[in-house]
């Protein structure tokens, strides 16, 4: 295949990416999915495109999407579940007028995440991750167990200072403690149902997760920007952003442990990575956690997807490997090395491309209500959530905002609604989700 035509499919995706990153309700794994179906159907009418042209313009899309998407997730608010810690210091940043800076500080973030999968993770990961996957294989049930606890634990109670000393100031202390678990275990309950008796359509088992997501994350957003009555400040673009090496260094560093973390082991998120991240850099600077989160979200998307051509590896981890592996299996060490061209490039151009989508935004924000935004993002959820799932995906879309909006309310964290996938996925690894399951009536 010719070197300049890969180029070229990975510069379009990247472009591409720029346009779906703006959107706020849409995920990249969703435009992937209708993809592999567009191929699966040009095959079935005797139309073949070749693999050398598809897998960098969906690696062009994934990198370009990762790094792209923090401008909707800071300027606009709309993160999707591995963004949700990054919108804490970005939100406050954003209402002192610098969400630019924001932006630019996490884009620094993906542009040190691409260096660390193509510079460090590339050469070793064919040497030394067959073999961390074959001692650590036996232990992923358990391993997913200390993520849940961890998860739980840390989500310390808050406040305590309302009232006089008694039930008051201890109700007060747990208010938004009592309102994590109590999401964790119903969008946990509503994780098993979808995972055995889900509503959706066979058609559409593919976006199966899809409306849980957009209640649990997109829809509260939406919802209470349409009911809150602040304004966003007017933004100043910065000509330059400062960030020192050893910041660099120490974010880079944690967001690659974290990303790296939930990339490797099934169905922990990049919102889990960018806890552990978040954990590591939190007590340091704004800045180093901002960056962390940018190196965390790359690295899980980008590094999920490379690990599936990782020669002596193969692995199925993020939804892009699955969606693909029916389709193509990597052939040779040829198929890394141009996925790993294609992630430099698509990274370089992305980056690139921040600064002037930022502003863009920018001027959008300054132009158009917040409010009308915010209600076109939710036109965008609905449309989409019932053109991929039906009247079924819109029902259970509601249920989920009804479960997504508990943090909101109460000051938890909406990381607590990944019990969705967490809790399922640990009773099966552990050989009881069928009893469980069985025990909530979801097997007859």
């Amino acid at each position: 295949m010719n070197t300049a035509l890969m180029a070229a499919s990975a510069l379009a995706g990247t472009v591409m990416s720029s346009v779906i990153s703006l959107l706020p309700a849409l995920h990249i794994y969703n435009l992937l999915g209708g993809l592999v179906l567009l191929l699966y159907g040009l095959q079935d009418t005797g139309f073949t495109i070749p693999p050398g042209i598809y897998l960098p313009f969906m690696t062009g899309l994934i990198v370009g999407w990762s790094m792209l998407n923090t401008i909707p997730s800071i300027l606009l608010g709309a993160p999707d579940e591995s963004a949700m810690f990054t919108v804490m210091p970005g939100q406050k940043l954003l209402m002192q007028g610098r969400g630019f800076e924001a932006v630019m500080v996490t884009a620094v973030g993906g542009l040190a995440g691409v260096f660390l999968l193509v510079g460090i993770f590339a050469p070793l990961a064919p040497r030394v991750l067959p073999l961390v996957r074959q001692v650590l294989t036996p232990h992923l049930h358990w391993v997913l167990w200390v993520v849940i606890t961890y998860i739980l634990i840390s989500e310390w109670p808050k406040g305590g200072h309302w009232g006089p000393a008694g039930w008051r100031k201890f109700l007060d202390a747990w208010r938004s403690l009592g309102a994590g678990l109590l999401t964790f275990t119903l969008s946990s309950l509503l994780g098993f149902l979808l995972l055995y008796r889900s509503p959706v359509r066979v058609e559409s088992a593919f976006q199966n997760i899809l409306p849980a997501f957009v209640g649990l994350f997109a829809v509260p957003w939406c919802l209470f920007n349409l009911l809150s009555a602040s304004e966003i400040p007017r933004q100043y673009v910065a000509v330059s952003i400062e960030v020192e090496a050893d910041r660099i260094l120490w974010g880079t560093v944690a967001g690659g442990l974290g990303g790296g973390f939930a990339a490797f082991f099934p169905i922990i998120t990049g919102g889990v990575g960018g806890l552990l991240a978040g954990h590591a850099t939190a007590q340091r600077d704004e800045r180093v956690f901002l960056l962390s989160q940018g190196v965390s979200k790359l690295v899980y998307y980008a590094g999920a997807f490379l690990m599936f051509f990782v020669p002596g590896l193969r692995l199925r981890r993020g939804g892009a490997a699955w969606m693909l592996h029916s389709l193509y299996l990597p052939q040779s060490a040829g198929d890394y090395l141009m996925i790993l061209g294609a992630m430099a490039l698509a990274g370089g151009v992305s980056f690139l491309m921040t600064p002037a989508l930022a502003r863009w935004t920018i001027r959008f924000m300054e132009r158009a209500n917040y409010r009308i935004a915010s209600a076109v993002a939710l036109l965008i959820a609905v449309i989409l959530v019932g053109i991929l799932t039906g009247a079924a995906g819109l029902f259970i879309m509601a249920v989920a905002t009804g479960i997504g909006s508990l943090p909101v309310l109460f000051g938890s964290r909406r990381l607590n609604c990944l019990g969705l996938l967490l809790v399922p996925m640990a009773c099966n690894l552990s050989g009881f989700g069928p009893r469980v399951a069985g025990l909530l009536g979801l097997l007859r």
